[in-house]
């Protein structure tokens, strides 16, 4: 099940999402895999510090997050990766390494890479490591109005 402040989000939105149940898996290729989704349509979440604020980093699992970039399209001093200890209690409602990318929920941004944008659907983690939910891409745009910058390689 995913995590009930998703859930009640999407369902209080009416949105129309599917949840995909898959075997334990802790990394985002071995989701993918699993699961037989995509990489480019499989979205994880990184954990950033932008001048000491908990920030959403979001992309296609088949990318990778170059800090220097997205240092420079923000125009910020200071931009590093946030370890778990520093962001664990900030999903007391999701796994570690498992939270969805709805920064609005948790009070903080979202930055989506324009690889995600281009696609119909996301499927990302429901908060569980066993569990993911694919939904319209536009469905998610409009509920978490992520900034879309360019981030990954």
């Amino acid at each position: 099940m995913p995590s009930k402040r998703l859930k009640e989000y999407l369902d209080k939105n009416k949105v129309k999402y599917i949840s995909i149940q898959h075997s334990p898996a802790y990394t985002s290729p071995e989701i993918a895999a699993q699961s037989h989704i995509p990489g480019r349509i499989l979205a994880k979440t990184v954990m950033v510090k932008i001048e000491g604020r908990m920030a959403m980093v979001v992309l296609p699992t088949n990318r990778k997050v170059i800090l220097s970039e997205l240092k420079e399209a923000l125009d910020a001093e200071k931009v590093t990766l946030a370890s778990e200890d520093e962001f664990k209690e900030m999903f007391p409602d999701c796994e570690i390494g498992a939270m969805p990318p709805f920064g609005n929920l948790y009070g903080m941004d979202v930055y989506i890479s324009p690889e995600l944008t281009a696609e119909q659907e996301i499927v990302f983690n429901a908060g569980t490591h066993t569990e993911l939910i694919k939904m319209a891409y536009k469905d998610f745009e409009r509920l978490v109005q992520p900034k879309v910058i360019r981030f990954s390689t």
